[in-house]
């Protein structure tokens, strides 16, 4: 199996030189990673400056991959378009410090790099390892767990393009308890910002790194995560409301001419 490995933290990263041995249980890896860190950068690509790429060596020494100058995204388009001479049957993006769940996923670059990958009909599926800030993060524990769960996936053949988000839970929570399939939570953060005030009297924010979800919807990845249960959930990136796709396309239009319209014709008459 040919995998393509990247993440959102940037190719030295410790998470992903942990689950670069791993997947190589599986099969041959070949790895195309930011240059530098791109957390939370979502599915943005790079369009009006140069994708510088470098060859980048393993510990061992050999050739690992290449080193881009670039988005998480551009990493996978670059990899399939340019760089890998056959397309890769997997891809993994991982794996992220931090977890990726509920609305997280819509800024996390881990995510998209694994989207990106889906439009290419490959499969691909995002890593994550949750940990409190003030504790080391056991990269192998958790490389070994997205391992343990890449390689469940694949066996059941899932069709060609299929998405899918892995968060590991924080090795303070004790033995995992299990997997869980749930679905994205859709509750809200709290995030919070430091007012501060620089040396020539101008405000600014800076986004402290505590956020929560207090009230998370029962029976999803956020409250299955902080049981400590690994947890899976199958995206898509179709983003059409359907039911209100349906509904709008009832609607009586108003015509338009140059931009301009009268909206009082489209209006019942009382």
């Amino acid at each position: 199996m040919r995998i393509l490995l990247t993440n959102d933290d940037g190719i030295y990263a410790p998470g992903l030189r942990a689950l670069l041995p791993e997947l190589r249980k599986l099969g041959e890896v070949v790895v195309v990673a930011p240059a530098a860190e791109q957390s939370a950068v979502g599915h943005s690509v790079t369009l009006t400056t140069p994708l510088i790429v470098q060859p980048v060596l393993g510990d061992d020494g050999q050739p690992m991959g290449w080193a881009v100058e670039g988005r998480p995204a551009d990493c996978v388009k670059l990899a399939i378009r340019e760089l890998l001479a056959q397309p890769p049957d997997l891809i993994v993006s991982g794996l992220n410090a931090g977890s990726n769940a509920g609305i997280n996923v819509l800024y996390s670059g881990t995510v998209a790099a694994a989207i990106e990958g889906a439009f290419f009909r490959v499969t691909s599926i995002a890593c994550s390892q949750e940990y409190r800030k003030l504790e080391p993060i056991n990269f192998a524990r958790g490389a070994a767990l997205s391992r343990g769960v890449v390689e469940q996936i694949m066996q059941r053949r899932p069709p060609t393009g299929s998405l899918f988000n892995v968060n590991i839970p924080s090795s303070d929570k004790g033995p995992i308890r299990g997997v869980k399939v749930l679905p994205q939570n859709m509750a809200p953060y709290i995030e919070g910002y430091d007012r501060r005030t620089d040396p020539r009297g101008r405000v600014y924010f800076w986004s402290t790194p505590d956020f929560n979800c207090p009230d998370p919807h029962p029976d999803t990845d956020v409250t299955a995560l902080a049981e400590g249960y690994i947890t899976v959930t199958p995206l898509q990136f179709n983003l059409t409301d359907a039911a209100r796709l349906q509904a709008m396309q009832d609607w009586p239009w108003a015509p338009l001419v140059d931009g301009v319209t009268d909206i009082t014709k489209s209006q019942p008459k009382e």
